[in-house]
């Protein structure tokens, strides 16, 4: 597939997928209602439920297992968390917001717009907070999934829609002694804001996305900051000054201004997140301007990078590097040993006394759907079907799962995510649409289907250097296979979204 269709322009990659005609005019002719459940209430459980409600879908729950919803946002609290992408393109795209206070809108202003949206829309009624689904067997006697909760309280649906994402399954390093510490130790996506750190050693292992937000936001807080490095990450500079009153202004009562720098956003991210030769060496050389900001010859050269720009996530941040120049923040490069009851030792002997430990080593990205036991149909295990790695057409729908929908699935990681879910939620939609159209109590996506899907997936990421490239990251399974890095631009994935044979690529049951 090409994206033809996208330079002529017959398609607006800043449209509103979700701007359904109203639920009167979806309900005529419809058969029986289905009863829908969305496990998540974040960025993928809110615009589901917008979406379903607006094409007529009445009998529509999320179940959440947080106190509220935003997902991620609520979860990640910790100093300093901030979205890497520009807010006014990581948002909703029919519920722009012109009070941004920064162009990477922070943790507390993502979570409040979240939860404003959520009540301007009216969608608390559909949501059940504190309800944590362990479990989802499908039914095929029925045509019904039944969901068990962590309460052992079971709910019956037909159709599921996991929100669940990526980000969902913490990771924690796998270093003898972890479970001994005496002190508050913790991971950063569960932070303990009852933590003093005020005359503390605080000790964090790892120096990826979250410790480049959370290291520059602690560190004036601490008596001492040591900071375990595994891998250098590439951290580019963050053009980050807050949006001035009269910008603000202007968003609040010019649209056309809101939408150019959606369109600026667009246009920038579009074209530097298939990692071309060109951006590449124009993002290396901004990286590595910024490591000129350390003093330090010899912590510069432990910070540089030793893997290709883009191997890994790449980061941004204009306060991290001088961090490490601060005399109460030390960097240590050598590898852990084990832990102890008040210290973390090196392989090198060295011990690092610390009253705090705090664990920013990310998730288990990988997962997606299988951190809850799913079995489909001929009581097939997702997990085992997974065994390869994750896998789904589209990202969205595998082979022998029926009307079980995946959001922020397997290869859709890339872009505005806001905007990839919005393209995946009316996939979704259109998809029941097409089985009351038809008649029919389920469908299943095509194993030929899936496959021709995965073989150019896996094809063009293979023609993707960076991805190509021997680092530690998340985007692989244990098999070795990038399951989560989408290779098609957010253009050509809402092509691809859009264009969908649904007759093509699913199999189905009438009604009985």
């Amino acid at each position: 597939m090409t994206t033809s269709a996208v330079a002529r322009g017959e398609i607006d990659p800043l449209f509103d997928p979700t701007a359904l005609p109203p639920i009167e005019d979806r309900r005529r002719g419809r058969g029986p209602r289905r009863r829908i459940v969305v496990i998540g209430a974040g960025p993928g459980g809110i615009i589901a439920a917008r979406a379903l409600r607006l094409a007529g879908f009445d009998e529509v729950t999320v179940l959440e297992k947080a106190d509220g919803p935003g997902g991620t946002w609520r979860h990640n609290s910790y100093p300093g968390a901030a979205c890497d992408v520009q807010a006014h393109l990581y948002s909703f795209s029919f519920a722009p917001n012109p009070d941004w206070e920064r162009p990477y809108a922070e943790q507390p202003q993502l979570l409040e717009y979240f939860e404003r949206v959520v009540d301007d829309l009216d969608l608390r009624r559909s949501m059940r907070f504190g309800v944590e689904v362990t479990s989802a067997i499908w039914d095929d006697a029925h045509a019904e999934w039944r969901l068990t909760t962590s309460t052992g309280e079971e709910i019956v649906a037909d159709v599921v829609v996991s929100a669940i994402g990526m980000f969902n399954e913490l990771s924690y390093p796998d270093i003898e002694g972890l479970d001994v510490f005496e002190g508050p130790s913790f991971h950063t996506a569960r932070w303990r804001h009852d933590v003093e750190f005020t005359d503390s050693r605080v000790a964090v292992i790892g120096s990826a996305a979250t410790a480049v937000q959370m290291v520059p936001a602690i560190a004036p807080m601490v008596r001492h900051l040591t900071v375990f490095q595994r891998t250098a990450p590439w951290v580019m500079p963050k053009m980050d000054d807050p949006f001035t009153d009269e910008q603000r202004a202007r968003f609040a009562v010019d649209p056309a201004a809101r939408l150019a720098i959606r369109r600026q956003l667009w246009d920038r991210v579009e074209g530097a997140i298939l990692f071309s030769p060109e951006s590449v060496a124009v993002s290396t050389a901004a990286a590595m301007a910024n490591l000129e900001r350390i003093a330090d010859p010899e912590l510069r050269r432990r910070l540089t990078p030793t893997i290709p720009f883009g191997c890994s996530r790449p980061l941004t941040s204009s306060t991290y590097y001088p961090t490490f120049d601060r005399p109460n923040v030390e960097l240590v490069t050598d590898a852990i040993d084990h832990i102890e009851r008040d210290a973390i030792v090196t392989v090198d002997g060295m011990r690092h006394d610390c009253d705090v430990l705090i664990v920013s080593t990310g998730f288990q990205a990988t997962r997606y759907l299988s951190a809850i036991d799913v079995t489909g149909r001929d009581g097939i295990d997702l997990e085992h079907a997974w065994n390869d790695g994750a896998i789904a057409w589209l990202g969205v729908a595998t082979s022998g799962f029926p009307n079980l929908f995946q959001l922020y699935g397997p290869n859709t990681n890339n872009g505005s995510i806001i905007y990839m879910l919005e393209c995946q939620v009316d996939l979704i939609v259109r998809t029941l649409q097409h089985m009351d159209e038809r008649g029919l109590a389920w469908v299943d996506v095509r194993a030929d289907a899936q496959r021709a899907h995965n073989d150019e997936v896996q094809a063009r990421i293979a023609a993707i250097e960076p991805w190509s490239a021997e680092c530690h990251n998340y985007y692989r399974s244990a098999s070795g296979r990038v399951v989560t890095q989408c290779p098609f631009g957010m253009a050509e994935y809402r092509e691809r979204t859009v264009s969908a044979d649904l007759d093509r690529a699913f199999e189905g049951a009438p009604r009985a």
